[in-house]
């Protein structure tokens, strides 16, 4: 337990301020949800007021406690505590403005809105998966800097939502595999939900489930203040990861609501929140806390100011200071840039052809050698997607101080730990598996995408170049989608070359994830001609331009080299065919339009790609020529594939001529 712990206010009252604004706060809105924080507002108030070390001066202090609302539904939670706290943007108008356009209030906590939000819950089970993966950076930023400077703790408050979650069993399981000791998890256990009660729809014993993976597991009275204390000074003193079961009452402190699923996402309406205030003592105005009140939550703010300046003056004492913010700020962009050009021009030299899933393999090698703090891993696909370079060790449950991460096959808690880790700092993150199982992932990347974190996705065998293993493993339709997500660069890349640009624009970017498509088939080096400039940037270029064109081939990844074989044969005709390389519809869109209509041109275009034609709008018109897939794979060698579904050289060459 943290010094000057105990403030003279009364807890009971310091909990009742968070219920009161909360109802408050949903009532004004006439939408949102107060039985969550209403029901929680007990633990909340024991566990900030005893043990979170935070300050909310700098909310961006390293080594401050993470808090997570899994549940976001309960976002009021989050709004009350922060205000309470003395944030300097959640004063009592946004409070006043919960759930309203322009304000930091929203109906789910968003990251990146408002100080103190620690990352963008709502969908359920997206939170507890996410603290895992800020355990996980504290653990491995602890093995690396030490206890003066890493000490800190990531709490979650999770419903029963998130626990029926499948991804809660990927991350728990990880979790306890990794022994995170400085995770604790309360469950909110009303036993409601929106349908009604708990019981109609599950039967799970939470408790063994959690205690099978490893955790630490305790039961206590969700309103009982010295049982809630208790539970969490044991749960610090065990080495495991812990759950706290917290038998609650949703929408505790409403009268004639309180324990049923009606107040779970509902108003209270302006009768039952007069009786809730009478039956809480609560004269005050609407939105305005007792002076006291805020005193007693204020002091909480203190004791973390204190913790921080001690903390403060052990960093500028330590000899890692350096190499800590080294690690904590934005990547080197001249020293990348420096080492992918030099490496470029050796691909360009020496034309290796390899898959691009080994050319990322390469260049990540470059990348990991030149980074100080690149985290990698799989979702058991390590030999498959090439993340793991030639330096890096595994980070394990009695070694933390590792730079590559088994995730097993959960990539959706892959993702979702690689934007905890993200949120934490301290690391750039990048996992893989099959382009396939993108979807497996998909809510996680939404969040990157949403939250504008800067992981990056390596994902391989992106088309039906995989070959055997058939439409199950060969993703048609999922480029398409995944252009289809704002703020995320999908790229795929048509050679080495391209792969290496690929990674530097990953590496460097601020506020947008990364996802890499890459072939399992060897490619041959296109670019040739060594350019320092980075091409992929651009989104789009043109890879070889003819004093007069006739036509323009637009082409991604694995189908840029057909596309050269079709120009090739058209000359033969005296039909003279631009190439466009296309690695990335996102990076092209934000290109100038002058640009775009110098690299497209004014002539016919053909597209081609092994992969359906929804997206393309960018580069083609309704008149213009596709070659790819109309429908779902097959099992055969890859060559044969591309000859079955007519994703050939020829077959660019003829669209072509229809169209002359």
């Amino acid at each position: 337990m943290n010094e000057q712990t105990r403030i003279t206010v009364s807890e009971t009252a310091m909990a009742n301020a968070i219920r009161v604004l909360a109802m408050e706060a949903v009532e004004a809105a006439n939408s949102g949800h107060p039985g969550a924080p209403m029901g929680l507002a007990d633990v909340a108030t024991v566990l900030f007021n005893r043990f979170v070390s935070i300050d909310p001066a700098d909310d961006k202090w390293p080594d401050r406690d993470r808090f997570v609302m899994s549940a976001g539904h309960g976002s009021m939670l989050v709004y009350a505590v922060n205000h309470l706290l003395g944030y300097d943007d959640m004063g009592a108008d946004q409070l006043r403005n919960f759930r309203q356009l322009g304000s930091r209030t929203a109906g789910h906590p968003e990251y990146g809105h408002a100080k103190g939000i620690e990352t963008t819950t709502g969908p359920l089970g997206q939170g507890i998966s996410t603290a895992v993966g800020m355990a996980l950076a504290e653990r491995m930023q602890n093995a690396r800097f030490g206890d003066d400077l890493v000490d800190h703790w990531t709490y979650v408050l999770a419903g029963d939502g998130c626990l029926m979650e499948g991804i809660s069993h990927e991350a728990i399981d990880m979790a306890g595999h990794l022994r995170l000791g400085r995770l604790v998890v309360f469950w909110d256990d009303n036993g409601i939900t929106i349908d009604g009660s708990t019981d109609i729809s599950t039967s799970t014993d939470q408790r063994a489930r959690f205690a099978a993976a490893q955790w630490h597991v305790q039961s206590v009275d969700g309103h009982d203040m010295e049982a809630i204390a208790a539970a969490i000074e044991a749960a610090r003193d065990d080495p495991r990861p812990s759950l706290i079961a917290c038998r609650t009452v949703i929408g505790k402190g409403a009268p004639s609501k309180a324990g049923s699923h009606k107040v779970h996402g509902a108003p209270l309406g302006a009768e039952e929140i007069a009786a809730a205030r009478a039956a809480m003592g609560w004269t005050a105005p609407p939105f305005e806390v007792p002076a006291e009140i805020r005193r007693g939550w204020g002091r909480i703010a203190e004791r973390g100011s204190t913790l921080r300046a001690a903390w403060a003056a052990r960093l500028k004492a330590s000899p890692k200071a350096g190499a800590f913010a080294a690690a904590l700020a934005e990547p080197d962009a001249q020293a990348l840039d420096a080492a992918i050009t030099a490496y470029k021009a050796r691909l360009s030299k020496d034309a290796p052809k390899v898959a691009t899933r080994k050319a990322s393999e390469m260049a990540l090698e470059v990348v990991n050698g030149t980074l100080p703090n690149s985290i990698g891993g799989s979702a058991d696909l390590t030999g498959s997607n090439n993340t793991k370079t030639s330096a890096m060790r595994p980070v394990t449950r009695d070694d933390y101080a590792g730079d590559y991460l088994h995730y097993g096959i959960r990539e959706h808690a892959m993702a979702a730990a690689m934007n905890g880790i993200a949120l934490h700092g301290g690391f750039f993150a990048y996992g893989g598996t099959f382009l396939a199982f993108a979807d497996y992932c998909r809510p996680a990347i939404r969040l990157s995408a949403l939250m504008g974190l800067p992981v990056a996705y390596v994902m391989t065998h992106d088309s039906i170049g995989l070959g055997e293993d058939g439409p199950t493993h060969q993703p048609v339709e999922t480029i398409a989608s995944l252009r289809a997500m704002p703020n995320l660069t999908v790229i795929r890349p048509c050679d080495a070359v391209e792969t290496a640009e690929a990674w530097q624009i990953a590496t460097v970017s601020a506020a947008t994830p990364t996802l890499l498509c890459l072939s399992r088939q060897g490619l041959p080096v296109l670019r040739t001609r060594h350019i320092d400039a980075n091409m992929v940037a651009k989104g789009a270029y043109l890879l070889r331009e003819p004093v007069k064109r006739d036509v323009t081939l637009i082409a991604t990844g694995s189908e840029v080299e057909l596309a050269m074989t079709a120009a090739e044969a058209l000359a033969l005709d005296g039909v003279q065919a631009a190439v466009v390389s296309a690695p990335s519809f996102e990076l092209f869109a934000a290109q100038p339009e002058a640009y775009r209509s110098q690299v497209l041109g004014a002539v016919p275009r053909v597209g081609c790609e092994a992969a359906i034609r929804q997206g393309w709008d960018l580069m083609l018109r309704p008149q213009d020529g596709f070659v790819g897939m109309t429908g779902f794979g097959a099992s055969a060698p890859a060559e044969e594939l591309y000859r079955h579904f007519g994703i050939t050289a020829e077959a660019i060459a003829d669209a072509a001529r229809a169209r002359l």
